[in-house]
């Protein structure tokens, strides 16, 4: 039990110390995912909705103290059992996730490490599992320092945990684990290699053969069977290769512009997935920057998933320079985690992305 014990507490803080600093580098996106969870058809909890980002923030510092307070052996009771109720927990939300097929992702390691929900599931039960022989063996955690010492680290975790995450609600993630980060190419990121996995479907056709059903199963080809046909069900067996960027568009007026502008060889987005909830203050910059990417030659586009007539009268009060452009709201949520944003590219390679309180720094 003793090596049982000490394996367990290893391995159970560090993975939730890793798991929750990949949170906790990028609180908002952890925010939007229970959001998801929190909706209509989900949990059915919208009253909790615009305390996302707050829960967000509050269970991710939780889950590296926790991480934290294990391995230093600090409050050994109440660690374990606060692991216990966090992991109890997560381990429903992962089966109801997965069971019910409500929500793909569940954002366990955010978009550094993708999981599909019943891998997330079955992640948490073993967790739940080297918890469960935690709270038994309890006896065996005993602290690596001192009182004040361990007092000491956890105070300055949870400092340090608090100055990390203020800092990326007011700037963007350290570490861009996304698809958009600077660098990557739009276009690369939405090719799909010739030699690319394709999906295989299963087609079970019902018939009706002298009066009594019959399904018979192929991978698509329409059965020969001397009978009437009753119905279709095509169920996924294997899925195909998806790229990296799916639900790029850059539309308006019903047309699509997308393969036009990411051909532009200077063009500056501005992106603001809801004009509704943009930090408006920030648009006297926006116009400030546009303005001056306008006389260097550059093409500038606004990105909203808000409708024509938000983004027209956005523009007239400030003065905008530009046109609005539609695009899906969790596209722009996943390309950058600050509403409105400013992304300079070059021929659809990223080049600059700033959150709106860093657009005097863009290099033009």
């Amino acid at each position: 039990m003793k090596y049982l014990v000490a394996f367990s507490r290893i391995f159970v803080g560090v993975l939730f110390i890793i798991s929750g600093l990949i949170k906790l580098n990028d609180p908002l996106g952890f925010s939007f995912k229970l959001e998801e969870y929190f909706s209509q058809g989900v949990l059915d909890m919208p009253m909790l909705m615009p305390y996302a980002l707050a829960i967000s923030i509050v269970v991710v510092i939780v889950e590296v103290l926790l991480g934290i307070m294990l391995l230093i052996g600090y409050k050994p009771k109440i660690t374990v059992m606060s692991l216990l109720a966090m992991i109890v927990f997560f381990t429903f939300l992962t089966f109801y996730s997965a069971y019910f097929n409500k929500v793909t992702d569940c954002g366990c390691f955010g978009d550094a490490i993708k999981l599909t929900p019943w891998e997330s599931f079955t992640k948490d039960v073993i967790l739940l599992v080297l918890i469960v022989i935690l709270v038994i063996g309890v006896s065996y955690i005993k602290p690596l320092f001192g009182k004040r010492t361990n007092n000491l680290i956890v105070a300055l975790s949870i400092l340090a945990c608090t100055v990390f995450c203020y800092y990326v609600l007011n700037h963007l993630p350290v570490v861009d684990f996304r698809p958009y980060k600077i660098g990557a190419n739009i276009q690369e990121g939405m090719s799909v290699p010739d030699d690319a996995p394709q999906a295989i479907y299963e087609y079970a056709w019902k018939f009706i053969v002298d009066g009594k059903e019959k399904v018979i199963v192929t991978n698509g080809a329409y059965p020969t069977v001397d009978g009437e046909f009753v119905d279709v069900e095509t169920t996924e067996i294997q899925k195909g290769y998806e790229p990296p960027i799916h639900d790029f568009t850059i539309e308006k007026n019903g047309e699509d512009f997308t393969e036009a502008m990411l051909q532009e060889d200077k063009l500056i987005m501005v992106i603001a997935y809801d004009l509704a909830k943009s930090e408006m203050d920030a648009f006297s910059g926006v116009k400030k920057v546009t303005d001056e990417a306008l006389k260097k030659g550059y093409k500038i586009i606004g990105m909203s998933a808000s409708s024509s007539e938000q983004g027209s009268a956005i523009s007239k009060e400030y003065d905008l320079d530009f046109e609005f452009y539609f695009t899906d709201e969790t596209t722009l949520k996943t390309i950058v985690r600050s509403n409105p944003a400013i992304l300079v590219l070059k021929k659809g390679t990223i080049k600059q992305k700033k959150h709106y309180n860093d657009i005097d720094n863009i290099e033009l």
